[in-house]
């Protein structure tokens, strides 16, 4: 019988044959197998804090612990794609193992983990297995490595935001509305202000008098070719305008922050020179500064940071390691000239770092 390769049934036609599977998959895990030594490091852990991330209403979710444990197995055998784990935790007898009596999770399911729930508290999970290594007398402190260097962010390069540009056309703007008050002041014989701290507030102040007074006066709002605009409305137009651009510059300045440019597809990202540039002519490209911190081939600290420079990130680093871990004591840092500045020795001197 001559057998469809496109059919429902794929089992027609099927070779006869006894697939032999042992009742326990630890027959078939080796004694020695990284799986084994991770499941016990996860279980001497406390994830209250990732079990808090979980309400106590609706459908029993997949337990936190195991999904923890699929999800750094899955990083350390580099599959990083919530499809292939989820694959893998139907195909791969380790995952399998991990998961235990509960069922593999779909793609959906692992990647809300990782964003909602494992996001939020994965630095706090990595400082903590930092102190098991350290009760283990694996990290004694004693020779801290510190390095970073500058990732190039998943962003488009031509989308940067200047804060120099930025607060320039500010004040370009805040001149033009501050001659448009001066207007209104001879015109409608009443003070208005302008002032730079209250941009927003005066310019609010303007627009809704003209509005009154235009409703007032019964002054109609035209629009349209042929049609002619009275005085009130045309600077209304500007000044809903200025108002508009105004909101846009406090939120960029609020994006800001302390960095002097951003990428709009990626806030986060500051435009900095990358040691590896493709383009070979030292263009400015959207990256983070990503800090390291080593002992004994273990790492034991870890940095995300806005600042091109690596002087200006030692000090946020080592206070973010004392943050998770206050009894810490770190004898000698070693890292190379780019952290070098009377600043940071003082930092160091001051909590006895050589």
């Amino acid at each position: 019988m001559k057998i469809k390769l496109q059919q429902k049934d794929y089992s027609l036609g099927r070779e006869i044959y006894q697939l032999k599977l042992p009742v326990d998959y630890e027959v078939r895990i080796p004694d020695d197998d990284s799986v084994r030594l991770l499941s016990r490091v996860v279980e001497g852990m406390d994830l209250s804090e990732l079990y808090a991330e979980y309400s106590d209403r609706g459908r029993k979710p997949a337990d936190p612990r195991n999904l923890f444990k699929v999800m750094v197995y899955a990083y350390m055998d580099e599959v990083y794609s919530s499809r292939k784990i989820e694959t893998a935790c139907r195909r791969d007898i380790n995952y399998m193992w991990l998961l235990g009596d509960t069922p593999a999770p779909d793609h959906s399911t692992i990647s809300r983990f990782r964003k909602d729930k494992l996001g939020k508290i994965m630095e706090s999970l990595f400082y903590q297995f930092v102190q098991i290594l350290c009760e283990l007398g694996e990290v004694k402190h004693e020779n801290i490595f510190l390095d970073g260097t500058k990732l190039e962010a998943n962003a488009n390069r031509y989308t940067f935001v200047w804060k120099k540009a930025v607060e320039k056309n500010e004040i370009k703007m805040h001149e033009k509305a501050r001659q448009i008050a001066e207007e209104m002041e001879k015109l409608y014989l009443r003070p208005f202000q302008m002032r730079a701290e209250n941009a927003d507030y005066d310019l609010h102040q303007m627009i809704r008098f003209l509005e009154t007074k235009m409703k007032e006066s019964k002054i109609e709002w035209v629009s349209g070719s042929g049609r002619k605009k009275s005085n009130e409305q045309k600077i209304l137009e500007i000044l809903k305008k200025y108002r508009v651009r105004q909101i846009e510059y406090e939120e960029k300045k609020e994006t800001f922050g302390e960095r002097n440019s951003y990428s709009k597809t990626d806030p986060d990202a500051t435009f900095m020179r990358m040691k590896d540039d493709h383009m070979q002519n030292g263009q400015l490209k959207p990256g983070y500064n990503v800090q390291l911190a080593v002992e004994s081939e273990y790492v034991i600290g870890v940095g995300l940071f806005p600042d091109a420079n690596d002087v200006w990130t030692l000090k946020p680093m080592l206070e973010n390691m004392y943050a998770f871990n206050p009894t810490m004591e770190i004898k000698r840092l070693i890292a190379d000239s780019g952290y070098e500045s009377e600043e940071n020795y003082i930092y160091l001197g001051a909590r006895k770092i050589e």
